[in-house]
């Protein structure tokens, strides 16, 4: 990119009390030709408006291919940065939008050395057209931490992709023939409504516990063949009862609402672990459905753990949320409250009727 001082504008910034902005300074970046405007704009400059709120304290005016902003200093170097990211993850083929831009420039005003283009265009697996990939910083590290770690624990409130991430990686790792199988299980815990008096079988009982991780796999695998995988053996779902008195080698193995277990499911499925075999465990702490007086085994594995080589725990918070953006609004919401009210014995907050029942996601 190539820049350019120039003359402020006729109509100076002016700051909230009306009066105006001083020590601020002008940039043009002149992107290059081959730069399609639009795909980094967006329809009718959705992008250019995202970046006008993300630096409120800047003008940005386009021409052609010239970007003209007037603004402090270090706004018009991150904008120049991002710029540079922006047209990098185009020209790999992904399509911009608002998220996107504004994840980019929280990476960039954040202090990391990682570029966002670098965490925007990581490929996971891809199924149908469609590439699964992380989206924010922390997602990133924690995907590079599942490939750097035999064991892993990725701990976030819902909506952080931290199962969702798992499971691609786990088919990532079996169409590489890094493994021979993918076992997904999950504690049987209600949250909140009584299921054991639905009609049908055993396992039409615990269907809709695992109805998730199935919805899940349908994104990254064939449909088709799910079932095939299935009945070879090559893909399980079940329950984390069924895993007791198993040894799971060469295999991926993803332990989901891990906050629903106990100190001893918890040690019972880590011992599970087989040689060639790589674990994730999945959770959120501030969800857990166990009966009262009941001790989560994912809040006390940490003060476990922490020192054994080769395990790691991932955090992610309400910022790597990638659902409606108001989830991570509500995340931090329900965080504040949680916080506000009288502990209990074991730590947790104090429910006058029993323990809270949260969202299972």
């Amino acid at each position: 990119m190539s820049d350019h001082p120039e003359q402020p504008p006729a109509s100076p910034l002016r700051g909230e009390d009306g009066t105006p902005t001083v020590g601020l300074a002008s940039q043009t970046i002149t992107l290059p030709p081959s730069v399609s405007m639009v795909s980094l704009l967006g329809p009718r400059d959705e992008l250019l408006r995202t970046m006008e709120r993300q630096f409120p304290r800047t003008e940005i005016l386009v021409r052609g291919n010239e970007f003209r902003m007037t603004g402090p200093a270090g706004d018009l170097d991150i904008i120049d940065r991002l710029l540079g990211e922006l047209i990098e993850i185009v020209g790999g083929g992904q399509p911009l939008n608002r998220d996107a831009v504004e994840r980019s420039i929280a990476m960039l005003r954040g202090a990391t050395t990682e570029r966002p283009a670098d965490v925007l265009t990581m490929n996971i697996v891809s199924s149908r057209g469609r590439t699964i990939r992380p989206k924010t910083l922390n997602q990133k590290r924690y995907v590079d931490a599942i490939d750097e770690h035999t064991v892993v624990f990725g701990i976030g409130p819902a909506g952080t992709g931290k199962t969702y991430l798992a499971m691609a990686k786990a088919v990532a790792a079996l169409q590489a023939k890094q493994v021979n199988r993918i076992i997904l299980t999950r504690p049987a815990v209600e949250a909140g409504e009584r299921l054991g008096f639905l009609p049908g079988s055993l396992n039409d009982k615990i269907d809709p516990y695992l109805r998730p991780l199935y919805d899940a796999l349908h994104d990254m695998i064939d449909p088709e063949s799910i079932p095939r995988l299935m009945a070879a053996g090559t893909i399980e779902v079940a329950p984390l009862a069924y895993m007791r008195g198993r040894s799971l080698n060469d295999a991926f193995v993803i332990l989901d609402e891990a906050q629903n277990t106990s100190p001893e499911q918890m040690k019972m499925f880590l011992t599970r672990l087989g040689f060639g075999s790589k674990m994730v465990v999945t959770g959120d702490v501030t969800q857990v459905d166990l009966p009262g007086g009941t001790e989560s085994g994912l809040r006390v594995v940490r003060d476990i753990l922490t020192d054994i080589e080769d395990i790691h725990f991932a955090e992610l918070t309400s910022a790597d949320v990638v659902r409606h953006r108001l989830v991570g609004e509500i995340v931090d919401a329900y965080g504040r409250w949680d916080a506000s009210r009288p502990r209990g014995p074991r730590g947790g907050a104090r429910h006058p009727r029993g323990p809270e029942k949260g969202d299972r996601s």
